[in-house]
């Protein structure tokens, strides 16, 4: 029996969220799935300051392009040569070196519009995307971090390369405005999921943005939190699974999440040995996460796993998951009736 599309809002940036875009766009459409994707949105973190993004950024006075590119990719139809040039990056040192031949068109489109965003649709539509992609804000925002020796670092480049502990995040400014569009894409979803992605440079810059923790937890959305793999080197030294979603509860305290989602199945020893060099840790193995959670939370356990030497989520596994959390969320929703 087809219960209907669902509208599902995914939250975060980086390669967290194009991973899991890229497993839900198989659901949108299709129809003889019990729970399939009516309308797919992906609300983008616009904070970065790095590489080909920041320059771009710098130079013309635009939102970085770099993780909204990635989402464009994920949700594309088309996975052959389009989707191949918008990844390209230029090789040498001259002033094309580095750049992302996907962060130019967008940066081209931006500049004959006159619009980011309309640029960010008409991209979209470009690659045949299965989703719409929003910038958390239009404002030219930038992340800031007071660390806990009472030092203050400016940019997510230099907050992801400090090696002290964060004590405080924060946008400048503070009261930046949020897209209209992707308040009405949160007010209006079946589902919402937050993660997986960097804590403070591509989950909290989108919770911190205003009004979008308030709408989150006003929705009668079911909320997914989706927990990472690995501790990230400057950003997450020495945090458990616990520590992840503690966080994001001191943040966004107004937001009650339905289902957290962990990994549990073990990283190889190679790949425990090679990140430990790098000083990341996998996470939600031997750190458990339940006592951090309210009565109202369900904790789920997978193995989310991909294959191949780096450690990622497998877009399929956890696309499948969030399914299976919103068929719980029903099911629980009836019983209770």
């Amino acid at each position: 029996m087809i219960s209907g599309g669902q509208r599902l809002v995914a939250i975060g940036g980086g390669t967290g969220l194009s991973t899991l875009l890229a497993g839900l766009k198989q659901l949108v459409g299709k129809t003889d799935h019990e729970l399939w994707i009516d309308s797919l949105s992906a609300i983008v973190t616009v904070s970065d300051d790095g590489g080909s993004s920041g320059r771009l950024r710098d130079e013309l006075q635009m939102l970085p392009p770099g993780d909204i590119r990635n989402c464009i990719v994920a949700l594309s139809e088309d996975s052959s040569l389009l989707s191949k040039l918008f990844r390209y990056r230029f090789r040498g040192d001259g002033e094309l070196g580095g750049h992302s031949l996907g962060n130019l068109f967008l940066a081209a489109l931006t500049d004959v519009t006159g619009d980011f965003t309309e640029a960010v649709r008409l991209s979209s539509e470009v690659l045949a995307s299965k989703g719409h992609i929003y910038p958390a804000t239009i404002s030219d925002v930038r992340l800031t971090a007071e660390l806990e020796d009472g030092s203050i670092v400016r940019g997510e480049t230099q907050i992801s390369a400090s090696s002290v502990a964060i004590r405080r995040l924060r946008l400048e400014p503070e009261q930046c405005l949020p897209l209209p569009q992707a308040l009405r894409a949160l007010k209006h979803a079946d589902v919402i999921t937050v993660g997986p992605g960097s804590l403070y440079t591509s989950i909290l810059p989108n919770l911190l943005v205003s009004q979008v923790a308030r709408v989150i937890g006003q929705s009668g959305a079911t909320k997914i939190y989706v927990c990472n793999l690995m501790t990230q080197p400057g950003e997450t030294d020495g945090y458990t699974a616990r520590q992840h979603l503690e966080t994001v509860k001191k943040y966004a305290p107004e937001i009650d999440f339905d289902f957290v989602v962990v990994n549990d199945r073990r990283i190889s020893s190679e790949q425990a040995e090679l990140y430990s060099a790098e000083h990341a840790h996998q996470i939600g193995i031997d750190d458990p996460i339940d006592d951090a959670l309210d009565q109202t939370t369900e904790i789920i356990r997978a193995d989310l796993l991909d294959e191949g030497e780096k450690v990622r989520h497998n877009s399929e596994r956890l696309a499948q998951v969030v399914v299976a959390c919103l068929k719980r969320a029903r099911s629980k929703s009836a019983v209770s009736v």
